[in-house]
């Protein structure tokens, strides 16, 4: 008989434990700072996110009644769930410590920034975990130039391996 390894099932595992990425939130955001947190999810909204079809690209985390919810995220019906559907763009509620929500909810109001999911996904345990980012938005011509600068970094690299 032969085990496996923790690590070797928890490496074959790590590329498929997203189940959506807000790739344009670095495009149109300075993100300051990272934070991870926990949802609360319905079991049918757990079975849909495995399936890897949810879509966080207009989402956003605001401030009611003194809990943090996760607004305007995409997570469709699971089709097995029979009678026990969940509504597909509800408020999730996002776990977090009061000390995190606060500084998070006075960054918001204070500076003018905004809370931007950046990642959703399963951790090593299987939990649901959505990854925040404490943003600030990019003005137009701001995100030219960091276009740019990316663009040339690409063509700076694509010489140096011609070179080598």
């Amino acid at each position: 008989m032969h085990f496996r390894s923790n690590t070797m099932a928890k490496s074959q595992k790590s590329g498929s434990n997203v189940a959506a990425r807000n790739r344009k939130a670095r495009h149109n955001y300075f993100i300051e700072s990272t934070l991870e947190a926990g949802l609360v999810l319905f079991g049918t909204e757990v079975k849909s996110l495995r399936n890897g079809r949810s879509s966080i690209q207009e989402s956003y985390a605001s401030e009611q009644e003194g809990e943090l919810y996760l607004v305007n995220s995409y997570i469709p019906s699971y089709d097995a769930g029979a009678d026990l559907q969940h509504e597909p763009r509800r408020p999730r509620k996002i776990l977090l410590h009061k000390k995190e929500m606060n500084r998070l909810v006075d960054n918001v109001s204070r500076e003018g920034m905004a809370i931007v999911p950046l990642s959703l996904y399963f951790n090593s345990r299987g939990i649901a975990k959505v990854e925040l980012g404490l943003a600030k938005g990019k003005r137009k011509y701001e995100k030219r130039a960091s276009l740019k600068e990316r663009e040339w970094k690409r063509t700076q690299n694509r010489l140096l391996r011609g070179k080598i």
